[in-house]
């Protein structure tokens, strides 16, 4: 397998983060950087991707930052206690699927998860990780734990996923988080009723990536 630069950023500003990502982009084009994954959480903000509702989709910002960019999707919120992960990857030969590499995100976040006793799965034709039986709701109610969008340049994909670990589910409310209702969002820590060990998921996600995405850290 290929190897990738793993790298946590620990707490870092989306638009830092961004333009890391930018540079990245360009310099694996380039030929220049490996495949990196970067691993990151944000303060509060809100971000916009190409869907014409996105906008409509920003109900009282409040104090937290609008932002849009070019990656896939409706707004969503990223804040503390969430992991981002932005895998820049260059596609090779036979990777060249954007909706296969969607589902092999998915595929990482779902094992994540299920190291966690938490079981996961997808919503058929909508993009993301969702709960199989939510905690205290009722049998098919659905509830979204991971968010995700992506950018591709070149092959070279930018942008991410966002794995809501112990999020303040509230700022949700100030959106309409992916064209959905708020109420819709879940967190790892609200499903396990307790705190939950932010390292030890981001080393899983990494872990999961890595596999589902046939890539060797270092």
């Amino acid at each position: 397998m290929p190897d990738w630069s793993v790298v946590d950023l620990g707490t870092e500003p989306f638009r830092e983060t961004w333009a890391r990502q930018l540079a990245l982009v360009e310099q694996r084009q380039k030929g220049e950087a490996p495949d990196t994954l970067l691993l990151v959480e944000h303060p509060h903000v809100f971000t916009l991707g190409r869907r014409r509702e996105a906008e409509a989709n920003v109900l009282m910002p409040g104090d937290v930052e609008v932002i849009g960019i070019e990656r896939g999707g409706d707004v969503t919120y990223h804040g503390p206690g969430q992991i981002v992960a932005y895998p820049i990857v260059l596609l090779g030969e036979g990777e060249r699927d954007l909706h296969r590499y969607l589902r092999n995100l998915e595929d990482a976040v779902i094992a994540t998860c299920g190291r966690f006793g938490l079981a996961c799965d997808r919503e058929p034709g909508k993009t993301g990780v969702w709960l199989t039986t939510p905690a205290g709701h009722a049998a098919g109610t659905r509830r979204k734990i991971c968010s995700m969008g992506i950018a591709c340049r070149r092959w070279v994909t930018f942008h991410g996923l966002a794995l809501n670990v112990a999020s303040d589910l509230g700022y949700f409310r100030r959106i309409n988080p992916c064209g959905f209702e708020a109420s819709v969002m879940t967190s790892m820590a609200e499903q396990l009723g307790g705190e939950v060990d932010l390292a030890a998921v981001r080393g899983g996600l990494a872990e999961e990536l890595g596999r589902a995405l046939g890539r060797t850290g270092r």
